[in-house]
């Protein structure tokens, strides 16, 4: 199997004969990162899976507008990390926040794709009680050890205020744990 060559799968990209196997790469190539960047922040397997799809169809669809001024894979996660925001209000607009929360765990503990410990159940759950924006910047920071420039670029966020949110988040986990100790 050939190693992914981003720049080559860029220059396919440009071409129509081309394109459609260039974007299969990509697809098969970030699916797995962006899925559980995703799912980071949705939480349900089934929903991360149509966020996922969801960005695909949107980065194929614009995958024209793509100038090459970030990294590709920034502008993947830019386009899942709004679908999921877009996901989340929409879910939020149907639920309470206490709905949301038991949710979380509910969908955790009869999740059979997660295997966590009861630390990581609480984790999950600490997580869950985040704003959208803090959820997003710990699970960026934490699981995916992503640079805030990064970040910046994929949020729309300055580098100090992704500082201010991650420091928060940790902040507002860690109070979380002394509660439900």
């Amino acid at each position: 199997m050939n190693k992914y060559n981003e720049e080559e799968v860029l220059k396919r990209l440009q071409e129509p004969r081309t394109q459609s196997r260039a974007f299969e790469e990509i697809v098969n190539h970030y699916s797995q990162p962006l899925y559980w960047q995703i799912r980071r922040l949705v939480i349900d397997h089934d929903d991360s899976d149509d966020v996922l799809q969801n960005t695909f169809i949107k980065a194929w669809t614009n995958i024209s507008t793509f100038r090459g001024d970030s990294k590709l894979s920034t502008w993947l996660y830019k386009i899942a990390y709004n679908e999921s925001l877009t996901f989340l209000n929409h879910k939020r607009e149907q639920m309470s926040l206490d709905e949301i929360g038991s949710m979380v765990a509910e969908t955790l503990e009869s999740d059979p794709y997660f295997d966590g410990d009861e630390t990581q159940t609480m984790l999950q759950e600490a997580i869950g009680t985040l704003p959208d924006k803090q959820k997003a910047v710990f699970n960026m920071k934490y699981f995916d050890d992503m640079k805030y420039e990064d970040m910046s670029s994929i949020t729309g966020t300055s580098v100090g205020a992704l500082k201010a949110s991650y420091h928060l988040a940790v902040k507002k986990i860690e109070d979380y744990f002394n509660k439900h100790d």
